[in-house]
C-alpha cells in the first residue's frame, strides 16, 4: 500500500493535468469499484469541471464544479493513467521501454508519448487502456481519458457530496496530517497516548494516530530519532518523542520531493519510479553499517512488519 509520499507524488502530477477538464462520461466494470447510483452520475459528475485534487491521508480527492468530489484509494494494486488522445503514440515506443530487475516500468517522456500514470508497475501503465485490469474510466470533453485500473479490486473510487466527505467513517478515523500547520507536538503527543501500551512502531503505522505513514517512513523516522521501535510509548521520553515529531515531516517531505520510494509498487505521475529508497538510512539497509556510527543495520520483526534499526543508536531505553 502507498504511503503518504507516493500519493503526494501523484497528487502533484494529476493537480497539473485535471483542472479545467470536463467529463464527458463515465464507464466501470466492477460496482465496488465504483458503487454510485446512476442518477448521482448524471446530475453530479457527467458534465462537472474538475477544480482541485487534494489528499487527505492515503487517499485522493477530485473537486467537481458540482459541489460533488471523486474520492479515489488505489490500496494495494492501484494505479491511475492519465491518457492523451494520441495514445497509440505510445504503443510504438513500447518496445524500447525498459523492464527494470525489480519489476518496475519507466514510462517515456510526457511530451513524446501524452500519458501520465502512477501507481502499482504493471504493463497496464504502458500498454493500450482499457485492459483487463481496468475498472472505472472517466472520459473528458476533449477526448483525454483517466482509468483507474486495479488487478486485486481491493480499491475504489466513489462520488460525493464534497460537503459530506469529512463525515465518511474513514475521515473521521484517520489521525492528523504531519504535513499540516496545525500538526504541533502536543497534537502529536496526545495522538500517541491513545496507543500508550503499544509499540511506538505499532503507533506509527496506526492511521488513527497519524495520517499517511507507513513502514518505510516508521523505520526511517524512528533510526532518525534514535528509538527503537519495539519500546511502548508510555515509555518514551519526551524529549524523544520531540525528536521523532521533528524527524517525520522532514523525512516525508524528503521522499516526497525524492518522488517517493515505491517500494517495488509505486510510481509517480510521469511514469517515474521515487528514489528515496536510494537516500534511506535504514530501510532495507540491513547488513550495511549505519550511516551514523558504523554499526550493522539489522532487520527485526515488530507490528507485524520487517523493521529495520541500528542496534547501537536505537537502544532499547527510554
Amino acid at each position: 500500500m502507498p504511503e503518504l509520499p507516493e500519493v503526494e507524488t501523484i497528487r502533484i502530477g494529476l493537480a497539473k493535468l485535471l483542472p479545467g477538464l470536463e467529463i464527458k462520461d463515465v464507464w466501470h466494470d466492477w460496482t465496488k469499484s465504483f458503487p454510485n447510483a446512476p442518477a448521482d452520475v448524471k446530475n453530479f459528475l457527467i458534465g462537472a469541471k474538475v477544480k482541485e485534487v487534494r489528499r487527505r491521508a492515503k487517499v485522493l480527492i477530485i473537486d467537481l464544479s458540482t459541489k460533488y468530489s471523486l474520492i479515489i484509494h488505489l490500496k494495494m494494486t492501484g494505479q491511475l493513467v492519465f491518457v492523451s488522445k494520441n495514445q497509440q503514440k505510445l504503443e510504438t515506443r513500447k518496445k524500447k521501454l525498459v523492464k527494470k530487475a525489480n519489476s518496475q516500468f519507466l514510462i517515456p517522456n510526457s511530451s513524446e508519448a501524452g500519458r501520465f500514470g502512477g501507481g502499482h508497475p504493471t504493463d497496464s501503465l504502458i500498454g493500450k487502456l482499457p485492459d483487463k485490469s481496468t475498472r472505472v474510466i472517466l472520459t473528458f470533453k476533449d477526448g483525454r481519458r483517466l482509468f483507474f485500473n486495479d488487478q486485486r479490486k481491493f480499491g475504489w473510487m466513489r462520488l460525493l457530496p464534497t460537503l459530506e466527505i469529512p463525515e465518511i467513517d474513514f475521515m473521521k478515523k484517520v489521525g492528523p496530517e504531519p504535513l499540516e500547520d496545525d500538526f504541533t507536538l502536543k497534537v502529536f503527543v496526545e495522538r500517541l497516548k491513545r496507543r500508550q501500551n503499544s509499540s511506538i512502531k505499532a503507533a506509527l503505522l496506526d492511521q488513527s494516530v497519524l495520517a499517511g505513514v507507513g513502514n518505510i517512513y516508521a523505520d526511517e523516522s524512528l533510526w532518525a530519532a534514535k528509538i527503537h521501535p519495539t519500546i511502548p510509548v508510555k515509555q518514551v521520553s519526551r524529549s524523544k518523542l520531540a525528536n521523532l515529531y521533528e524527524a517525520i515531516p522532514t523525512i516525508l517531505c524528503l521522499a516526497i520531493e525524492a518522488g517517493g520510494s515505491t517500494d517495488r509498487n509505486y510510481l509517480d505521475a510521469q511514469g517515474k519510479k521515487g528514489s528515496y529508497l536510494s537516500l534511506a538510512k535504514a530501510f532495507r539497509k540491513e547488513g550495511v553499517p549505519c550511516p551514523r556510527c558504523g554499526t550493522i543495520i539489522e532487520k527485526i520483526r515488530v507490528a507485524g512488519r520487517g523493521t529495520h534499526i541500528c542496534p547501537k543508536c536505537q537502544k532499547l531505553t527510554k
